[in-house]
């Protein structure tokens, strides 16, 4: 029975002091990685990082803080460690195959929140959408169209992509082109268009709106017609634009031609 005791005491000795040890390991290195989490967070929220990649960036750094603090714990138990390492280092090569395309994302929106070309509320064009930014995210980009549908596009195919920002100047040209006949004022047709773009208050005065003479075509004369709007006035005064120019013309007497052919009828005589 001493022998007994004298065996559990000295496992006790032995292994409660790496016991000991190693709760005091994991007890402390939690609490440093939740400084370090906490002073990530207070650096970068200083620096005006976005608030997405506050939260990520500082949760990944408790997470590797706190698997190599685990680590640590159990080698100061007397476990190997390199073979658990190394079952981890091959766990995650797996992993990352496994999920190339969810990776690439992750890249994608890394550098999306990162160099910010655009913005939650922009309209921007990519990846073949076009829409308002709702939500960027680590893996993708929530954009609204203009119909109301929400389209979860993958990061990847924006950062792989041309992306147009149409809000990040502010304003916006709206591009027209207007067809009067050949018979019509060239000069009354312009002072008329400029008398509508004048009597709207969303069109800006600079830069100043162009009214000019871009094309003979096969059956008109064509104006250029752009003026600059703010950028949520651009659909509105694109529409207004067309109507009242349109009645302007009606009203005094400028035709708008459409395309039109001209057929010859010959009448031969059936003997020859």
């Amino acid at each position: 029975m001493e022998e007994i005791l004298e065996k559990v005491y000295q496992l006790l000795t032995v292994y409660g002091l790496k016991v000991l040890a190693a709760l005091a390991i994991f007890i402390i290195g939690r609490w440093v990685a939740k400084g370090v989490r906490k002073l990530v967070e207070r650096v970068m929220t200083k620096g005006k990082v976005d608030p997405t990649l506050i939260s990520f960036t500082s949760n990944m750094a408790y997470i590797g803080l706190l698997a190599f603090i685990v680590i640590a714990a159990l080698g100061q138990l007397g476990i190997q460690t390199t073979s658990f390492i190394a079952i981890l280092g091959a766990a995650g090569l797996a992993v990352g195959l496994a999920l190339q395309g969810s990776l690439s994302n992750f890249a994608a929106g890394f550098l999306l929140i990162i160099f910010r070309p655009f913005k939650v509320g922009d309209l921007i064009e990519g990846a073949g959408v076009f829409g308002v930014v709702e939500a960027i995210q680590i893996f993708t980009t929530q954009l609204k169209t203009a119909d109301n549908k929400t389209v979860i596009v993958p990061n990847a195919k924006l950062t792989d992509d041309n992306i147009v920002n149409w809000t990040v100047k502010g304003t916006r040209r709206v591009d027209m082109v207007m067809g009067i006949g050949y018979e019509d004022d060239i000069d009354k047709a312009r002072s008329l268009m400029t008398d509508v773009i004048a009597a709207d208050d969303r069109i800006l005065k600079d830069p100043a709106p162009q009214i000019s003479v871009s094309e003979l075509a096969d059956s008109s004369v064509n104006f250029v017609v752009r003026p600059w709007v703010k950028v949520e006035d651009y659909w509105g005064v694109y529409f207004d634009l067309t109507e009242k120019i349109k009645k302007a013309f009606d009203a005094n007497g400028v035709s708008i031609p459409f395309p039109q052919r001209d057929v010859h009828v010959y009448q031969h005589d059936g003997d020859s």
